[in-house]
């Protein structure tokens, strides 16, 4: 195991990468799930409920308040820099990244695809217009003075461990139209946008292999790639702890912790 992975990435020059929230737990950003896919946790809020319920958006945007400022805070690990290194050195087609944290950007890899949006980005669902996570952060404050001061454990993609009364939180709207604001991220429930999907595949058909990165694939939009892949004959590995939805189609399997199994990488780019 300690040289078939060097040796799997050495021998393929166009790597199309997936990586997921194993790549950031060494960040202090907490994954969903447990070694056996099973989620740890409460399912994160669905699309239709954000979408349907005054009620919903008061709960996600309450703990979101206190769950962003770590979120935001977080810095790229041992991983990311791994990854960005392997770009530099030419050899990935595309990252494609399960993740919403822009770990992969901070460290320095470029050709990335966020499959699921970015949590630092804020969306109306009735203009279309962005805007910045951090000044929504502080409409948030402004709008519900003392709910910072909450005692609140860190949870995974922004979100806080909290259960109160949120009838009283007040829920900034779009200040261009007044519309609801959501975070500009795939919610369960919610599909990928098309162009995105088609995106990934163009790149996927230009690699000629598959390496996964701390993703148990249990979702679908990630796994349906890498199930392209095998079906398309493309040789794939994965770097997980435990198991992932895509163990019968592996040609490599290293259970190790994500830093440690790409250590290597970059070892190399310091005695260049």
């Amino acid at each position: 195991m300690i040289t078939e992975l060097p040796e799997f990435i050495a021998g393929h020059r166009r790597l199309f990468v997936v990586t997921g929230a194993g790549c950031s737990t060494d960040s202090g950003i907490p994954d969903y799930r447990d070694s056996d896919g099973q989620w740890k946790r409460t399912p994160p809020v669905t699309y239709q409920a954000f979408m349907g319920e005054q009620a919903t958006r008061q709960r996600y945007w309450a703990r979101s308040l206190l769950g962003w400022p770590r979120f935001g805070q977080a810095r790229p690990n041992a991983t990311h820099h791994a990854l960005a290194a392997l770009e530099a050195d030419g050899r990935i087609e595309l990252l494609l990244t399960q993740n919403v944290d822009c770990l992969h950007q901070q460290a320095g890899s470029h050709t990335v695809i966020d499959l699921h949006g970015r949590l630092d980005q804020v969306r109306c669902m009735g203009c279309e217009a962005r805007s910045s996570r951090a000044l929504l952060q502080q409409r948030l404050l402004d709008a519900n003075p003392g709910w910072e001061t909450l005692q609140a454990g860190i949870a995974p993609d922004g979100d806080a461990d909290l259960e109160a009364d949120f009838s009283s939180f007040n829920v900034p709207t779009c200040e261009v139209c007044g519309g609801v604001l959501k975070p500009d991220v795939v919610f369960f429930g919610e599909n990928v946008p098309r162009e995105r999907v088609a995106a990934v595949h163009e790149h996927l058909q230009r690699s000629d292999a598959v390496l996964v990165v701390g993703s148990s694939l249990m979702v679908y939009s990630g796994f349906r790639f890498v199930d392209a892949a095998a079906k398309a004959g493309l040789p794939i590995a994965a770097v997980n702890l435990g198991r992932t939805r895509a163990d019968a189609l592996l040609s490599l399997k290293v259970q190790m912790p994500c830093a440690q199994a790409l250590a290597f990488l970059l070892d190399g780019a310091k005695t260049q």
